[in-house]
């Protein structure tokens, strides 16, 4: 196979391979991926460390993100380190002409290629990190896939990677945190909210569906700070010994549960994209956002159209579709 050195394009913030027979630069095992965004961004941009991986086995990859998320790919098997983006020094690297924090240069000096998909119109970002060092080769990937195009977001999130010769990648987010307990057929995982009320099916749909997933499974409901008022609800109601309320816990955790779960269903959330990426089968039902760009990237899911407020969605519906599931 033809080797490929990489050079810098004068007239793009990009880089773009030279063919060459001289020995490969971009394969000395160091690569940074810069990413913030909610959790379901995230999950979907894992795919892009999972291909540096499978391409450079031995390469040591780092995520800049939020610590909330960053856990997800750490404990998770899919990198090797985290930092958090959202430190006080790191803020001069987002200013035209910012005074580089000494430490922080010699961080990103570090790196072999930093891949980023920060939002940077003015490549503050990319102009402070490549003055860290000169060998570093920096990719700027989109911050927010077009939902005018035909790709799910986690293949246009892997086009970036073509400038590094990565083809045809693996688009599935995937996360193992080494199952707690064995997948216990009996329990059925739920999320009853999201980041967006216009998301949510009604307070009254989840509850009779809970109610009759209870009657022949142990029901496991995840929730989190802004699911607060819909809980409580949920709560004074399904209050036997067969329902768990998972609040609060670090995503982490709540991915460990999940996995030692049988399916799952939720609404177009990031928990949503957690339950795809541990492996589950599950039903997301879904309202108006483009679907053929933001569904969870498993082929275990269904999607569920809803509608504006999902009023088309029947309790019966989604009872009988997870208890057939449950039964696969």
């Amino acid at each position: 196979m033809k080797s490929e050195r990489w050079i810098r394009n004068s007239d793009s913030p990009g880089t773009v391979p030279v063919a060459n027979t001289e020995p490969a630069v971009v394969p000395q095992n160091r690569f940074l991926v810069v990413r913030g965004g909610a959790i379901g961004d995230f999950i979907l941009t894992l795919p892009v460390c999972s291909a540096i991986r499978h391409m450079f086995p031995e390469a040591e990859i780092e995520l800049l993100g939020y610590p909330k998320v960053t856990q997800l790919a750490l404990q998770g098997g899919v990198v090797d380190a985290v930092r958090d983006i959202d430190s006080r020094p790191m803020a001069s690297f987002f200013n035209r002409k910012g005074h580089i924090n000494e430490e922080l240069g010699s961080y990103f000096a570090g790196f072999n290629v930093v891949i980023s998909y920060l939002y940077d119109p003015d490549f503050y970002f990319q102009t402070n990190v490549r003055s860290c060092a000169d060998h570093i080769q920096f990719v700027q990937g989109i911050h927010r896939p077009d939902e005018a195009s035909e790709l799910h977001a986690s293949e246009a999130l892997l086009k970036a990677l073509e400038g590094l010769a990565i083809f045809g990648a693996d688009p599935e987010p995937k996360l193992d945190f080494g199952a707690a307990r064995e997948v216990d057929t009996k329990w059925v995982a739920a999320h009853p909210g999201s980041g967006s009320p216009g998301k949510n099916w009604s307070v009254n749909g989840w509850f009779e569906l809970l109610r009759n997933l209870g009657e022949s499974h142990r029901v496991l409901v995840v929730g989190g700070e802004a699911d607060q008022e819909s809980l409580q609800v949920l709560k004074s109601g399904l209050n036997g010994e067969q329902f768990e309320f998972l609040e609060g816990q670090p995503l982490v955790e709540v991915g460990r549960r999940l996995q030692g779960c049988r399916a799952f269903v939720g609404h177009d959330s990031g928990i949503t994209h957690l339950a795809a990426a541990v492996g589950l089968p599950g039903l997301c039902l879904w309202g108006e956002t483009c679907e053929h760009v933001w569904r969870p990237a498993s082929e275990r899911f269904q999607v569920i159209r809803g509608g504006p407020g999902l009023r088309e969605i029947s309790v019966d519906q989604i009872t009988s579709k997870v208890l057939r599931m449950l039964t696969d």
